[in-house]
Parts: structure tokens; sequence; C-alpha cells
């Protein structure tokens, strides 16, 4: 029998083969290890694990131009260090990108290093017109291939932020 967590990354993944997502690039973050894990497995995905932040936004923008839809994953530290690369890259030149991040430093996360993203990163992402979806509850899950399709119609980035509980199926 599947565990409420795994139950979450299996509806998860159930939704980016609708978004018809291909192509996912990643960086390690705990919260996201399990789905990665999955992702990584699974043959329906071409899995890239990337050593920086900036070579998913580079492999996911190329893939848009070979016609392969594809995801950016990776924890909200990571997002806030490619700002620059997606508003010179994507913003600019109109590139639509995809891409999962966790949201750290909100509450109940105990890990104190990650307060300054739960501080700054909506505002962030607010304060360069980045739409983005925060999933804290699972019934929001369903709602992944809409943000796809929004970043697609807008030819921007579109971010779907993860609350903890609701990667652990608990939410």
């Amino acid at each position: 029998m599947a565990t409420k967590h795994q139950e979450a990354t299996e509806l998860i993944i159930e939704q980016l083969i609708k978004s018809g997502i291909r192509l996912v690039a990643s960086l390690p973050d705990d919260w996201i290890s399990d789905l990665i894990h999955t992702i990584d497995n699974d043959r329906r995905f071409t899995h890239v694990p990337v050593n920086r932040e900036e070579s998913a936004i580079g492999l996911c923008s190329g893939a848009f131009f070979g016609g392969i839809p594809s995801l950016a994953l990776m924890g909200a530290s990571g997002l806030v260090t490619c700002l620059y690369a997606m508003t010179k890259i994507n913003y600019s030149y109109h590139i639509p990108l995809f891409l999962f991040t966790t949201l750290r430093g909100a509450i109940g996360d105990p890990r104190a290093h990650h307060i300054a993203n739960g501080l700054y990163l909506e505002r962030l992402m607010d304060a360069i017109s980045l739409p983005y979806m925060i999933v804290d509850e699972s019934r929001k899950i369903l709602r992944i291939p809409d943000a796809f399709k929004h970043s697609q119609v807008m030819n921007r980035p579109t971010v779907v932020a993860f609350t903890e509980p609701v990667l652990r199926g608990e939410a």
C-alpha cells in the first residue's frame, strides 16, 4: 500500500504527464528528493541532474526551441539564484519556462537557514512579475497543467511552489 507521501508524488507525476512534460532538469533539495528519484526512474521522462540552477534554466529554455516540454525542478534558494538568468533569457526573448520549487522558510519549516527564503521568495517573484502558484493543499496539485499552459500562453516563466506538508501528503 502506498504511503501518503508516495500518493502525493504520484499525483504530481500524473499532472506532469497530463501537461506533456518530457524533460526534467533538477537540483537536489530534501523536500523534493523523492519526486526527483521517481522522475529519474520513470521512462516517460528524460531526467538531467544539473550542477547549477542556471543550467536548468538554459537546458529547459533550449528544450523549448526543440519542441520538448520541460520542467526545471529546484529548491527555493536555487530559484532565487537564477532570477537574473530568467529575466535576461526568458523575459527578454519571451521563452516559456516551467519551474517547480519548494516553499522553504514558510511557517513550519524548522530550518533556520531557510528563513530568508520564507521572508523574500514571494516578494521577489512579485517584484519581477513572475507568475506563481502556491500549492499548500493537495487538491491544488491538479492545477499543475493550468500553470504549465499559462507559461506557454504568456511565453514567460511560471513557478509552482510546494509546501512541505503537500509534498509529504499531509495537506
